[in-house]
């Protein structure tokens, strides 16, 4: 581990990023060129002293779930990325499962998308990234650890948020069964991934309905165009559901729009200013 040549080569990364290319606002007595360190560290899902840590070149090694965050984080090209790996005495890993990386072009997408609410998940329905407007209308998805942020997961095996399973969304029954047809397809793509493995069995034991449509053995499902989320703050949210693949990555764009003029298109406009405060929900 390089730690003085990973240190700059952090700062120098963190300097050419604006706020507005990340979706923050540039604040007043903004003196840091780019970002500041407590604005990586926060998009990159890592403590602000962990990062203060690697760019003063007194970090420890970093884990390999820790560099794809500050990879994502940083916005950095696919020649980057391996570049900071090897800096960080950690070469990039040949992978055997779904990718988790999301192009910074992909990113840059989500929050441009000021009116929608918008998440990429990966071929086991992890959500890899979301905007605001998503975080408030589904969950804080910053706050919770990586394996809570898996929606199959969560619709078979919960919690339950006021006793409604997947945020009360009325196509349920349909996602649960559109999710574990598409899990079965991704565990036939990636046979020697482990965490794949690992999903598959902890649902298997832990729920009798995610057993039932997984010996079903189907592979296919009709797309869900619209659904309703019961919110608990702003009531039911009527949303035109579209999925856009990533097909490079196995990934998927999920982007969810109000009916212009409609009572729901009212109610995101009120989660925008709400964002992710909850204060009536007990986590």
């Amino acid at each position: 581990m390089d730690r003085r040549e990973l240190a700059h080569f952090l700062r120098s990364r963190r300097e050419r990023i604006s706020p507005a290319e990340v979706g923050l606002p540039a604040g007043p007595r903004r003196r840091t060129p780019g970002l500041r360190r407590e604005e990586v560290a926060r998009l990159a899902f890592i403590s602000t002293e962990y990062y203060t840590r690697l760019e003063q070149a007194r970090g420890p090694h970093p884990s390999h779930e820790v560099l794809a965050g500050l990879a994502r984080a940083l916005r950095l090209s696919d020649a980057e990325r391996d570049h900071l790996h090897h800096l960080a005495g950690a070469p990039p890993l040949p992978s055997a499962g779904p990718s988790r990386e999301v192009r910074p072009s992909i990113l840059d997408l989500l929050h441009r998308l000021p009116h929608a609410a918008a998440t990429v998940t990966s071929a086991t329905f992890e959500v890899l990234a979301w905007n605001d407007l998503a975080a408030a209308l589904m969950e804080d998805f910053s706050a919770l650890p990586r394996r809570d942020r898996n929606l199959v997961r969560r619709v078979f095996l919960g919690p339950l948020t006021q006793g409604q399973r997947l945020y009360g969304v009325s196509d349920v029954e349909a996602f649960a069964r559109t999710s574990t047809l598409r899990l079965r397809a991704a565990a036939a793509r990636y046979p020697d991934d482990p965490e794949v493995a690992e999903l598959v069995a902890e649902l298997l034991d832990g729920s009798e309905e995610f057993t039932r449509l997984w010996e079903s053995h189907e592979v296919s499902a009709e797309p869900t165009l619209c659904k309703t989320f019961q919110h608990p703050l702003v009531g039911p949210v009527t949303v035109n559901c579209d999925v856009l693949d990533i097909t490079d990555r196995d990934q998927q764009v999920v982007i969810y729009t109000a009916t212009p003029g409609s009572p729901s298109e009212e109610a995101l406009r009120l989660l925008s200013v709400i964002g992710t405060q909850r204060m009536d929900i007990t986590h």
